[in-house]
């Protein structure tokens, strides 16, 4: 399972959290997207319950991985053990010196991906072994969803799945980890809630 929740984030008081995603990311190039106005222990709760859910279909041994920003790090951490899984560590995203400097101040330029496994994990697997950081900038012409991730990076990130394996996403969003999937040779199975995004997958997605 490779996924990209609602990070809950941004801002710095709880009027800034509740408002809507565009407003908080500052971008109008893009939909909204819903759940991601959560406080703290909702979104814990809320993260909890998913997880606990996705665990049930998924099989012993399966991967789990979660990108978080540096706000929502611990919460996500904890989050993934209350569902039940082992937490095996993070993984980092670089996103290049591209994004918005600010003077004396440490360029915000890394996210997170928080990964474990339901259960535990063979120790030879038929998969290779990963980055521990990943640099890979955003790409205007790649960028589908208002919190959108690389291609690039995302076909990095999907080859933790064994070959033959299903890659589930439960907020796919604009399609990108089953488009990554997809060119990587893997099957999919995508869930997205807000119509706009689930149309934009479709139409980037090859015709069953």
């Amino acid at each position: 399972m490779i996924n990209d929740p609602p990070y809950a984030s941004g801002g710095t008081h709880a009027s800034a959290h509740k408002a809507s995603s565009t407003a908080k990311y500052g971008c109008h190039a893009h939909e909204d997207f819903a759940g991601d106005e959560r406080d703290q222990r909702s979104h814990l709760a809320w993260m909890r319950l998913w997880l606990a859910e996705c665990s049930r279909v998924l099989k012993e041994g399966a991967p789990v991985l979660l990108f978080t920003d540096w706000r929502q790090l611990p919460l996500t951490t904890d989050a993934l053990q209350c569902a039940g899984f082992t937490w095996r560590g993070i993984a980092v995203w670089d996103k290049t010196e591209g994004v918005r400097p600010q003077l004396g101040r440490f360029r915000n330029q890394a996210e997170y991906v928080v990964w474990g496994s339901k259960g535990s994990m063979p120790v030879k697997r038929r998969a290779p072994v990963l980055p521990g950081v990943m640099r890979e900038s955003v790409r205007k012409a790649d960028k589908h969803h208002l919190t959108g991730k690389p291609t690039d990076l995302m076909r990095q990130l999907v080859r933790i799945c064994e070959e033959g394996g299903n890659i589930l996403d439960p907020f796919a969003g604009s399609g990108t980890t089953l488009v990554a999937a997809d060119r990587e040779g893997y099957d999919w199975t995508g869930i997205e809630m807000t119509q706009h995004y689930f149309d934009v997958a479709r139409a980037r997605l090859p015709t069953p």
